[in-house]
């Protein structure tokens, strides 16, 4: 009478390792793409911000470069999702150029550094501004709160670029030590039979 029990405590605990294994490779997969992930984050996100605060007027081609003929560093935002669009092109281009030794301590964590520092330095400046004209000129609630959200994602989004970049080359460098430990110990291995050396040298000459 048992083990109909037995066989059912089997196939849940099947089902949550299995559940488990699938939540685990989930996990990997989201980290392994997470550059390429932020980066469409970093892209879609500021301009549906910005298509929100420009309601009821839709983004749109026609939108954008009225926006740009009549740009306006005091009033304009449609520079804050043009910096994230560069922004992420430039980190995703070098991301793509770069190797291992490269990611792990290489131009791939300075220039998205860069790029960050410098994008975070050109939005606070601009909030600081744009928070003062925003109360001045009596906008709605719903618009300041819209343009904050802006602020907000890109600001946010330049540090989830450079925390992505240092953990990624910290991940290489792992990689790096774990392959030259094991080079090392190969070697050492080599060293130590001086039969096998022989034996290789002469296959080698074959």
């Amino acid at each position: 009478m048992g083990f109909p029990k037995e066989e059912k405590s089997k196939r849940v605990l099947r089902g949550v390792k299995t559940l488990f294994f699938l939540i685990t490779m989930l996990i990997s997969l989201l980290l392994f793409s997470a550059p390429v992930l932020l980066v469409i984050a970093d892209t879609l996100l500021p301009s549906a911000l910005l298509s929100a605060s420009l309601s009821p007027h839709p983004l749109s081609l026609a939108t954008i470069s009225s926006h740009l003929r009549n740009y306006d560093f005091r009033y304009s935002l449609i520079d804050i999702p043009l910096i994230s669009i560069v922004r992420s092109a430039v980190i995703i281009c070098v991301y793509s150029l770069c190797d291992g030794p490269r990611l792990s301590r290489g131009p791939y964590l300075g220039i998205t550094t860069l790029c960050s520092v410098l994008s975070l330095v050109y939005v606070s400046l601009k909030a600081s501004y744009m928070v003062g004209v925003s109360s001045s000129f009596g906008r709605g609630a719903y618009v300041r709160a819209v343009e904050a959200g802006l602020f907000v994602c890109s600001l946010a989004m330049a540090v989830a670029h450079v925390v992505v970049a240092y953990r990624i080359s910290c991940r290489e460098r792992r990689k790096l030590l774990v392959y030259k430990i094991d080079i090392e110990a190969v070697s050492a291995c080599k060293k130590g039979f001086p039969r096998y050396q022989k034996i290789l040298q002469e296959e080698r000459v074959k």
